[in-house]
């Protein structure tokens, strides 16, 4: 059974950093890519960033320069660094493994609510 949990979310002001983390349970985690979504109020759910199971990663325009997505497959994690803040960067976090193009699974979600 696949398991993903997100955790790290919290309340910070603009121009702060914080740190997410998703563990995952059921797959051969080295072997995955991985992704990380967010979805704010009223909106749809967007990309964030990708890393791949070699470490290569792609960020949304968005938060490109600012988030960095890393992983560390001795822990099955994938972790989102995200540095200077906006509050555009309200949303509740998502990470996504999908294990074919019609089977994807997601977590519970971890919020990030930043304070202007």
């Amino acid at each position: 059974q696949v398991q993903l949990v997100e955790s790290g979310g919290g309340l910070v002001q603009a121009g702060g950093s914080l740190r997410l983390s998703c563990a995952v349970a059921g797959i051969t985690f080295s072997r995955n890519p991985m992704y990380w979504y967010r979805q704010a109020p009223g909106k749809q759910r967007e990309y964030v960033a990708f890393i791949s199971s070699g470490g290569s990663t792609n960020y949304a325009d968005s938060v490109k320069g600012r988030f960095t997505i890393s992983r560390d497959n001795a822990k099955n994690t994938v972790y989102l660094q995200m540095n200077s803040l906006k509050p555009e960067d309200t949303a509740v976090y998502y990470c996504n493994h999908r294990s074919s193009i019609t089977t994807s699974y997601w977590g519970q979600g971890t919020q990030v609510t930043v304070s202007s």
